[in-house]
């Protein structure tokens, strides 16, 4: 199946609309898509009926910040929940509810390296005024010409250890976690490639994201090379997660692969959508 349950829209940082995704996943030939944006769930029904229209089997999804050890964000996708349930809808506000002041920060420490203005340039690329992004702050540093394309501003600018970073405390692995079982959806480890973390480090993390109920882990991703694939399939062994297949996609041409445009797993592993279909 052209699986690709990792996707965003303007309803967070992503460029398109929840509906014209769905249209871009379906003329890309996508069977089964899941819109995962960032701490936020507003875009699920218009995606959703988008899809239905198009016939492209769907499942509700958001992309959950969580904090882990010493100052390393980690991201749980959340697949085939119930978006009506309550505490997954109030923690999703809690977790949005600290990005503003994070954004008006992060303005501070840019404006110190001669990038003036950064928080209302930021806005202009905002689809949604509850939740503004890193990424809204990549695409203002791109049009003053501090650097060539989105990915370049995050490793220049804004990641960790660099001027624009600033650190924010998210949701715990607990209630992330939480919420999602509540919600009776299936918790997925996002690009772990991504991630500074030794593979020590990383082992212990998915130790604990096992032990709290978690079944998936992104084995193919947007941001993962082949060698990336191949060390997150083994860990998809050792733990018994399920394989998750995910692009990443936040907009034409700004996104590490387009929707669905993926390689398929490995065919010994246990695809996450099996659980749903």
């Amino acid at each position: 199946m052209n699986a690709d349950l990792h996707c965003h829209s303007t309803v967070s940082d992503g460029l398109l609309a929840p509906a014209a995704v769905v249209r871009r996943a379906h003329g890309n030939g996508v069977e089964l898509l899941a819109l995962t944006d960032h701490d936020e769930i507003g875009g699920l029904a218009e995606a959703r009926a988008a899809a239905d229209a198009l016939g492209v089997k769907f499942l509700d999804g958001t992309e959950i910040s969580v904090s882990w050890g010493d100052d390393q964000t980690v991201h749980i996708v959340a697949l085939g929940f119930d978006p009506a349930y309550v505490p997954l809808v109030q923690g999703l506000g809690q977790v949005r509810g600290g990005r503003d002041s994070r954004a008006m920060r992060m303005a501070e420490e840019l404006d110190k390296v001669g990038i003036h203005g950064a928080y209302e340039g930021a806005l202009k690329y905002v689809g949604n005024p509850a939740l503004i992004s890193r990424s809204h702050f990549a695409r203002y540093i791109v049009e003053l010409g501090h650097a060539r394309d989105v990915k370049s501003v995050f490793d220049w600018w804004l990641a960790k250890g660099k001027p624009g970073y600033v650190s924010h405390p998210w949701a715990t692995f607990e209630d992330a976690m939480g919420w999602i079982a509540g919600a009776g959806g299936i918790a997925v480890i996002a690009h772990p490639g991504r991630y500074r973390l030794s593979r020590a480090e990383l082992h212990q993390m998915f130790g604990v994201f096992k032990d709290l109920g978690g079944r998936g882990i992104e084995v193919i991703s947007g941001s993962h090379n082949a060698e990336m694939t191949s060390e997150y399939a083994n860990v998809a062994r050792k733990f018994g997660f399920l394989a998750s297949r995910a692009s990443d996609f936040h907009g034409p041409g700004e996104s590490y692969a387009d929707l669905g445009k993926l390689p398929l797993l490995p065919e010994d592993l246990t695809p996450v959508w099996s659980e749903f279909f």
